[in-house]
């Protein structure tokens, strides 16, 4: 399916030619007039409903983040958001109001991260959650590609993570998910729960991470208690364990390091 099928489908019309955008390793993302449309060949069932739902979430918890004009099994047709000026002290703010909020209990529905599936999770511990949720269903599936790392993974979690409080998060939260646009930063393609911020956090700090300007920004106005610095690092291998599922043992390396920070 190209992107003016999937727009005749939402009875959106093409203005213009399709311009193919950068969309990670997944989707093929274009620009269609006011319209970006995602797709992806022999996407998992619910893939995009959840990218849909998780839009949803941050925009009732005051993120910025494109409208969703059109939701299927085939794709999402989106708002196009133009370019704007770099901001991260923006940014700052406004992850640091979302991740204040505090939310009843640590809740998540089923969903994705990248195209791995993850379970529904509701209440309860939240060491036990986060494990069980995000990190148990990634070891199970690259156990055989860890080297023998599998038990030392199982163990960091044997001690509690800290918790200072339910609150909403992205839950993919690198570069590639951030656009900068006119009226100020916005997020796109969430992997939302309700979490700890540390999980936020601890993939903006892998893989060169983000400036400091945001750091500054951010520790301002939330700042870091040192036991949820401490965290990142496992927080961290949630992330890492996605990447050598997907991309394989060249992560392990990486991997072992955050395990050793730990």
């Amino acid at each position: 399916m190209g992107p003016g099928e999937l727009l005749r489908q939402a009875r959106l019309e093409a203005k213009g030619p399709a311009q193919p955008l950068h969309g990670g390793g997944i989707a093929r993302v274009y620009r269609v007039g006011p319209y970006a449309v995602k797709l992806a060949e022999g996407a998992p069932p619910g893939l995009f409903p959840a990218e849909a739902k998780g839009l949803a979430a941050l925009a009732a918890r005051g993120v910025r983040v494109p409208r969703v004009f059109h939701v299927g099994e085939e794709g999402l047709v989106l708002e196009y958001l133009p370019e704007g000026p770099t901001d991260w002290e923006a940014l700052a703010g406004m992850l640091a109001q979302l991740h204040r909020r505090r939310e009843a209990r640590y809740w998540a529905e089923p969903g994705f991260l990248g195209t791995f599936p993850l379970p529904g999770r509701e209440g309860g511990d939240w060491t036990e959650f986060f494990f069980l949720r995000c990190v148990e269903p990634l070891l199970e599936a690259t156990w055989g590609r860890l080297g023998g790392l599998g038990p030392r993974v199982e163990a960091l979690y044997r001690r509690p993570l800290p918790a200072e409080g339910p609150a909403p998060l992205h839950g993919d939260l690198w570069h590639g998910n951030l656009r900068f646009a006119p009226e100020g930063p916005a997020l796109l393609d969430p992997s939302f729960f309700v979490g700890e911020r540390g999980v936020d956090l601890a993939m903006m700090r892998l893989f060169g991470g983000f400036p400091q300007a945001f750091w500054r920004a951010y520790r301002a106005l939330y700042p870091l208690p040192e036991e949820v610095e401490r965290a990142l690092p496992r927080y961290g291998v949630y992330y890492l364990l996605a990447h050598v599922h997907f991309f394989g043992e060249g992560y392990l390396g990486p991997l072992w390091k955050a395990i050793s920070d730990s």
